[in-house]
């Protein structure tokens, strides 16, 4: 493949800058991290696949953060002066009798350039690349930069291009994102454009939605992938939820509390009985219901009792049983049995945190 063509990730995101941080913004997930650092310094696109909830776009957005201040135009494509893509800077570059009031310019952060694409159905190619106006066509002729309506993937220029669930876009979509990974070129109807944008692209799928395309191997071959997990255990998992999740003013959620229904959650996902396991959402889910019930109850403190009367509510519709389990039992009385069994093999803990005793772990 010739480098050449590839858009450089390390012009926007210098190595030193990729080296040092540790994208504190989510917890854990080293591997992860790791492995996108070096996708992005050997100019790579990324794939990150992992189930709902893992913190994928969170990790997009803090690689965004990574990018430094840039002054560009004040057009929505983020064109360097220099260096303009889009029809406005374009031409206002090449008249020379262009008053100066129409080159202005501003400072970005590297956030202000993160684009997101949710990857649905309905997208269209359109929508991603751009389309030809007719009626400029017709005034400046097919092929002039002038007839161009950039799509979203413009506004992306030297910033971070965050595509999420791309399994979920059509193959027409696929096939076309695929010529702009390969050859920096679109091609829009009998129309073909260069395309000089420059971006990072981070896309996303889940493996376990059935309601999605097959993305091609040709597709995949242009990726290095990355995989996401759960977090890596309790203690990481409490400290999302403390810090991610909404807390009720005057409510105070004690810390055993927090790690029991953490813990909770986490011994669903190890269930064999499970198709669809919970995702950290659940567990940032009972946080804040627990608070609720315990602040229209009038207390001050969340107790056991107020997570225990949200689980239903939060988690019966995060899961999903295996065929040989739902014809037995309901979601409801699956989480019922689970929970009575969860809490006498941790009667111990419960009874310590009753009595205000040490913590739970």
């Amino acid at each position: 493949m010739c480098r050449e063509r590839r858009m450089s990730c390390t012009e926007i995101v210098p190595k030193l800058i990729i080296k040092d941080n540790k994208l504190e913004d989510i917890k854990g997930q080293d591997p992860a991290k790791l492995q996108i650092k070096s996708a992005l310094l050997s100019n790579r696109h990324v794939l990150i696949i992992g189930r709902p909830g893992m913190g994928k776009t969170t990790l997009a957005k803090n690689i965004a953060k990574l990018l430094p201040e840039l002054v560009v135009n004040t057009c929505e494509y983020h064109c360097i002066p220099q260096k303009p893509i889009c029809p406005v800077c374009t031409k206002e570059k090449t008249n020379e009798k262009i008053s100066e009031t129409k080159n202005k310019t501003k400072k970005i952060t590297g956030l202000q350039r993160f684009v997101r694409v949710q990857g649905s159905p309905d997208l269209t190619v359109e929508d991603l690349l751009g389309d030809i106006d007719p009626i400029k066509a017709l005034k400046f002729g097919p092929l002039s930069i002038e007839a161009f309506t950039p799509g979203k993937i413009f506004k992306a220029n030297n910033g971070v291009l965050f595509f999420d669930e791309i399994n979920r876009c059509p193959e027409k979509l696929q096939n076309a994102l695929l010529q702009v990974l390969e050859e920096r070129k679109a091609t829009i109807g009998s129309y073909d454009l260069d395309i000089p944008a420059n971006f990072v692209l981070i896309a996303t799928m889940n493996p376990h939605d059935s309601s999605t395309e097959t993305l091609s191997e040709v597709l995949l071959d242009r990726f290095d992938v990355v995989i996401m997990t759960y977090p890596e255990n309790e203690v990481i998992e409490a400290e999302i939820v403390k810090e991610k999740g909404k807390s009720m003013e005057g409510i105070m959620f004690p810390e055993p509390l927090l790690y029991h229904l953490v813990a909770f959650v986490r011994n669903l996902r190890s269930n064999t009985k499970l198709e669809t396991i919970p995702s950290v959402r659940a567990s940032l889910g009972l946080y804040e219901r627990a608070q609720a019930n315990a602040y229209l109850k009038g207390k001050k403190e969340v107790s056991l009792d107020d997570v225990e009367s949200a689980i239903f509510s939060v988690l019966s519709h995060r899961i999903k049983l295996k065929p040989s389990v739902e014809y037995l039992k309901t979601p409801q009385e699956f989480l019922q049995e689970e929970y009575n069994e969860f809490k006498k093999d941790n009667q111990d803990k419960i009874q310590a945190f009753s009595h205000q005793k040490s913590g739970y772990l």
